[in-house]
């Protein structure tokens, strides 16, 4: 934990929502028309001998941050595994391919057939049917080229090659310690916005593009940069899942975790968010908690979400804020004649 005349470390975060208010710039969002305030170019440390960096002045999913980090860690690109746990921060873009993919089909039927159009599934209906038909869910739940894929099964030029960025980083330090490549890339342009073909076009954005690990005299430190991020939804479950990344990936290369260091690219406030951020400007840091890892990670296979321990986190309460499901791949519109 912080010494008694250290600043808590959560500071660096409530100080940042002070400066993005008072002096960010208004931008809109060209998808969604929505409004977020912003600043570019920032950067946090978090020594993770202080405590676990899970920000106590309003309560983090934490669930939500131990099964996310689960299914990208092991390469999974399905979200009936984050479904069948409850864990529903993923929902929305599937469904939202679902509703586009059958738009388009109900267009054609409309088209070239008095026959009647199918009606869709509400999101509640379409996830329930994610959890209990393993059929549909294979269909309609898979997510390509997500963070899952791009790190353990990169794809190559080479018809079915791919890359498993993430031991090959573990692999790289274990041979040499002082490697200054240990880099995980989740940015693929052909899959990504206008850089992409319309049928490779991911209805998703990558965020937290690229991270890189070190070996810092027997301590691991980790480096994540992130080109777009969501001050007060996103950037706290953000925080925990890389600093739990470090920890984790410390123990299977038999090291202490060390700094866990965020750089924001365009880091930004909602304008639906602004009030919820005020109010949690109000509130004072708590300790942080402790995060531990029980039993071997000799190999990454080894690692499962019920080998995480959370000790010691009371927080403030939640604040609850609307998740506004922007970036990805969008049409263009058409211009008005």
């Amino acid at each position: 934990m912080a010494g008694q005349n250290q600043k808590h470390p959560e500071y660096q975060y409530l100080e940042l929502g002070k400066e993005i208010l008072k002096n960010g710039i208004d931008q809109k969002d060209e998808n969604t028309g929505v409004i977020t305030r912003s600043l570019f170019g920032i950067k946090h440390e978090y020594p993770l001998d202080q405590g676990f960096p899970l920000l106590t002045t309003k309560r983090v999913y934490w669930k939500g941050v131990l099964e996310e980090l689960y299914w990208f860690f092991s390469g999974q690109t399905n979200i009936k595994y984050l479904v069948d746990r409850d864990v529903h921060i993923w929902d929305d873009y599937p469904y939202k391919i679902y509703l586009e993919k059958m738009e388009n089909k109900n267009s054609r039927q409309r088209r070239g057939s008095p026959k009647a159009v199918k009606t869709k599934l509400t999101k509640d209906e379409f996830i329930a049917k994610i959890k209990s038909d393993k059929k549909f869910a294979k269909k309609w739940g898979e997510l390509p080229r997500i963070y899952g894929e791009m790190w353990r099964k990169w794809p190559t030029r080479k018809k079915g090659k791919t890359i498993d960025q993430l031991q090959w980083v573990v692999d790289e330090l274990t041979r040499d310690p002082n490697a200054h490549n240990a880099i995980v890339n989740s940015w693929n342009p052909e899959y990504l916005y206008t850089m992409a073909d319309r049928e490779d076009a991911s209805r998703f954005p990558i965020c937290h593009n690229m991270y890189q690990i070190s070996n810092r005299n027997g301590r691991l430190d980790l480096i994540l940069y992130q080109r777009s991020c969501d001050y007060f939804l996103g950037v706290p479950f953000n925080i925990a899942s890389y600093a739990l990344l470090t920890v984790i990936l410390a123990k299977a290369l038999k090291l202490k975790p060390g700094k866990f260091i965020h750089v924001y690219g365009d880091i930004h406030i909602y304008d639906n968010h602004f009030n919820q951020v005020k109010e949690e400007l109000k509130r004072k840091p708590l300790p942080f908690p402790k995060v531990s890892i029980k039993g071997e990670v000799k190999k990454l296979s080894d690692f499962k979400p019920e080998m995480v321990v959370l000790e010691n986190y009371n927080p403030h309460a939640s604040i609850k804020a609307e998740l506004t499901v922007s970036g990805g791949y969008f049409a263009k519109k058409k211009k008005k004649k």
